[in-house]
């Protein structure tokens, strides 16, 4: 991970722009680097992971123009040596060196063109303008708010504008930014044609494209780690990971002292890929300690993203504090493609397709969010392949009907897509899913729930919740992690629209909790 900063006025001092770019220093801890240019600022802090010496060092400049970006760039050799054949040469091994010769050749259509999982902001110097553009997941965290006097700013974190900007918005995947106006360049929400494959083709392309999807994540100049929970989803990273890997690759789990449901199945899994496997044990103190640093670090107050990033953020602490890896493969994003245990009350393959595409739209603020900032705040880079934009493209499109629970197992299609391979122990394939925060220990949830219920009496809680009109707390839980929130970002709820939570419209999802626990349909989940 890296941090990027641009400021488009001229009238601020260097030192007040490398104050606000210090913010975020955990991002980029390896080096710091700002850039004057006429209208403006741009900084980065650097985490090197592609082309590891100084020369990869941002922003990087062509002609005038200038750059700043944190992303990976995949397939970016192909067209570096393309750049060549133009006559365009290269100082470094980093993959953002090609973007502006990109652009110089492209414009904006480069943005459509980048396998990438990005954010960025060009200062194109004939115009004098700042161009920002993320990539169409929202994998990368990108910001923008405007100071009083209208001058626009982009960064990384929101904590980097919090005090400049009265109004912090998160910058919408999949956009670009140029002269005033946001651009949609992709929708990856939108599906051109339904794909009505047979089971066997389906099954195949998911597994192809996955695999690719894994196999591109896994280059880079730096040492790479996975995060294990031993549910599907990371397993099968994990699996095809350690198959593709020469060596055995390292994998990390974490879970509660006296109930940690997830260990004994990360530890099957590492047994069976033959990883170098490492646990953490965390406590009850442990769990309440981190609820700050985890607010704020996440700028969230959404109960589901903050239950599942504590355990996220002690491992993620415990990796830099302990080892010298700087990349983590997880296995975000499944569940927004494929269904959660709630989806599984969704009436109509329609319905279930309206819900996929606004969970898909929606992750830069929820599980890509955690991802992200669980992870650099650490230090480290985190890698996705379920948001691999090809394989996203394709499961969108496949039939809604065949993505329906109708196999009375969920996931089915990604699960049957790698039952040959035994990449995983086939117990592990088949395993029903559970909640990240739960499957850590049930007791992490309870004792959340429980200290919640400490800190506020009933008639503290009925006359907290009435200051907050949108997202309103509903439980003393959730009026905690509001208060943290606005204590580090006052006024600035609307970077999250909602609290993250089954489709109440549903029946069988009127619930006040968002974990899969309280759902008639949770069975033998977490066992």
């Amino acid at each position: 991970m890296c941090a990027i900063l641009t400021y488009a006025r001229d009238e601020i001092s260097k030192e007040f722009f490398e104050e606000m770019l210090e913010r975020t220093a955990s991002r980029g801890p390896d080096k710091s680097r700002t850039l004057k240019v006429n209208g403006g600022y741009l900084g980065f802090n650097r985490l090197a992971i592609m082309g590891l010496n100084c020369k990869g060092m941002q922003p990087f400049t062509l002609n005038g123009n200038a750059v700043v970006c944190n992303g990976e760039l995949y397939g970016f050799k192909a067209l570096k040596n393309y750049l060549k054949s133009l006559g365009y040469a290269f100082n470094s091994d980093s993959d953002c060196e090609i973007i502006l010769p990109l652009y110089e050749k492209l414009g904006t259509k480069m943005f459509d063109l980048l396998d990438a999982e990005f954010a960025m902001v060009i200062y194109d110097s004939e115009k004098r303008s700042f161009i920002a553009a993320r990539d169409p997941i929202g994998i990368r965290p990108l910001y923008y708010g405007y100071d009083d006097d209208g001058y626009i700013v982009f960064a990384s974190e929101p904590k980097n504008l919090t005090g400049v900007c009265k109004k912090i918005t998160p910058f919408p995947p999949g956009h670009y930014y140029e002269d005033g106006k946001f651009i949609c360049y992709r929708d990856m929400t939108y599906v051109k044609e339904i794909k009505t494959d047979n089971l066997e083709t389906i099954t195949k392309n998911i597994h192809d494209k996955l695999l690719n999807g894994i196999k591109k994540r896994l280059d880079a100049d730096a040492p790479v780690g996975f995060l294990l929970s031993g549910g599907l989803d990371s397993s099968l990273v994990c699996g095809v990971a350690a198959k593709l890997s020469d060596k055995p690759i390292e994998t990390f789990a974490i879970g509660m002292d006296i109930d940690a449901i997830d260990l004994k199945y990360a530890r099957e899994v590492a047994d069976y890929i033959h990883s170098r496997h490492h646990e953490v044990i965390i406590s009850k103190k442990d769990v309440i300690d981190a609820i700050e640093p985890v607010i704020e670090a996440l700028g969230t107050y959404d109960i589901t993203t903050i239950r599942a990033s504590i355990g996220m953020y002690l491992l993620c602490k415990w990796i830099h504090e302990n080892t010298d890896i700087k990349v983590v493969l997880t296995g975000e994003i499944s569940d927004e493609l494929f269904g959660y245990k709630y989806t599984d009350f969704a009436p109509s393959a329609a319905a279930f397709q309206q819900e996929a595409e606004k969970r898909v739209r929606e992750l830069h603020m929820y599980d890509v969010l955690r991802a992200d900032r669980c992870i650099s705040v650490n230090s480290l880079e985190a890698r996705v392949p379920f948001g691999d934009l090809d394989f996203v493209d394709y499961v969108m499109s496949i039939d809604p009907e065949k993505k329906l629970n109708t196999y009375g197992m969920g996931k089915y299609l990604l699960r049957k897509s790698f039952e040959e391979d035994k990449f995983i122990p086939h117990s592990i394939l088949m395993r029903e899913k559970a909640a990240f925060s739960d499957a850590v220990g049930h007791s992490l949830r309870d004792d959340l729930i429980e200290y919640a219920e400490s800190v506020y009496s009933d008639e503290d809680y009925i006359s907290n919740i009435k200051k907050y009109e949108h997202a309103t707390p509903f439980t003393k839980e959730s009026l905690l992690y509001r208060e943290i929130f606005e204590k580090y970002y006052p006024d600035q709820s609307d970077m999250i629209i909602d609290f993250w939570m089954p489709n109440k419209s549903w029946k069988g999802c009127d619930v006040n909790d968002p974990s899969a626990r309280v759902l008639s349909n949770y069975g033998a989940s977490g066992k």
